[in-house]
């Protein structure tokens, strides 16, 4: 797809530079649907929290300016490293009283164990967020109190790799285990809701319903195991992954589909792809923590984001699946297929949460091995 157009290095026009005028008139078109400006406006603002590196850079670059163009309302951009270990960043922190953001992003799984843990998700009232009910009820979560979850994007860990280093393609993950030219060659998540785990149990087993129990995960661990040689960086944050990638130092692994393509559009040597078995899918919701006194602007955020307008906006210019229906949107066949494919992995939610300490112990032991 970004073949169609010349790269950035030879300073033709790039598929991005294209989206950026578009995500222009789209911004412009979001703004209009929301609420006018207020007369206070420019003392309003908020801190709101997404992963580092290109994401969080195409947030600060087209998602917030948007909002504040409609809203006037400022934001200040915090980095979070994922989402699991920012709700213990930000558990800490409301130990100590202090909000480090007073929006967070965070994954299903992560929400589910904010809920067990307790008053960690400000309870959200859906009433004062319009455009909300633009997405299906899947990415609304409740937890005991109701609402505490309003989904924003949705996002795959894909298969990539360096089409100058790799050919021909590899069409199923088994590749990675069994081609010996993957030798140390490999960058893959560390962490365990890396999706390794999911892949893995599609690839050589019954996917999710494998890992339901401790025998199962067992033996996708010890397939896991068997990846290791091949394995150059154990990635934990998202920008060692791009680095690697842009640095050649690694020729394939998962990375996240959006910023593959958003790298591939830039000219990097990347390429991402959807196997036989698929890529793990994943969605993040904005949750607002209890502690902040910004609750007004978290829900003109949440409305803004909900939009059709805005999903369009962040998949043309972040490279995330929409979380409303496509009719919605103006996107193009060409634009969707960009964001989202097929097959889907679902993660196996229930047994990382119900297994936590187990999966864990053996995970970190896998690792440690020889």
């Amino acid at each position: 797809m970004t073949q169609k157009f010349k790269t950035r290095r030879t300073g033709d026009l790039t598929r991005r530079s294209i989206l950026k005028g578009a995500a222009g008139t789209t911004a412009l078109a979001a703004g209009s649907s929301l609420l006018a400006m207020p007369a206070i406006a420019q003392a309003r603002s908020i801190k709101i929290g997404s992963y580092g590196g290109y994401f969080e850079d195409s947030f600060k670059k087209f998602v917030y300016p948007a909002f504040t163009e409609a809203t006037g309302i400022t934001v200040e951009s915090v980095t979070q490293p994922n989402s699991s270990d920012w709700l213990v960043t930000m558990q800490q922190a409301a130990a100590s009283g202090t909000v480090p953001a007073d929006v967070s992003l965070y994954g299903k799984d992560t929400m589910i164990k904010a809920t067990r843990i307790g008053e960690m998700l400000k309870p959200l009232d859906a009433s004062k967020i319009p455009g909300v009910t633009n997405l299906d009820a899947e990415f609304l979560y409740e937890g005991p109190d109701g609402l505490v979850g309003v989904g924003s994007m949705a996002w795959f860990n894909a298969m990539v790799i360096n089409p100058n280093e790799v050919t021909p393609a590899p069409t199923s993950w088994k590749e990675f285990w069994e081609n010996p030219a993957y030798e140390g060659s490999l960058g893959i998540s560390k962490k365990i809701d890396g999706r390794l785990l999911d892949i893995t149990a599609k690839t050589f087993f019954d996917g999710a319903e494998t890992l339901m129990t401790e025998d199962g995960i067992v033996a996708v661990l010890d397939k896991v195991a068997e990846l290791k040689p091949h394995v150059a960086l154990w990635w934990s944050a998202e920008s060692q992954m791009e680095q690697a990638m842009k640095n050649e130092d690694v020729i394939g692994g998962s990375y996240y589909l959006d910023v593959a393509n958003i790298m591939a559009s830039d000219g990097f040597p990347i390429k991402p792809l959807f196997p036989v078995e698929g890529n793990p899918i994943g969605y993040g919701s904005w949750c607002l923590s209890p502690l902040s006194e910004k609750t007004g602007e978290a829900y003109e955020f949440m409305a803004f984001s909900s939009d059709p307008a805005t999903q369009a906006l962040m998949s043309r210019n972040i490279g995330t699946a929409p979380l409303v229906n496509r009719e919605l949107t103006d996107l193009t066949d060409e634009e969707f297929a960009f964001v989202s494919g097929s097959p889907i992995i679902t993660p196996a939610y229930e047994s990382y949460l119900d297994n936590e300490t187990f999966i864990k112990e053996r995970w970190d032991a896998m690792l440690a091995g020889a």
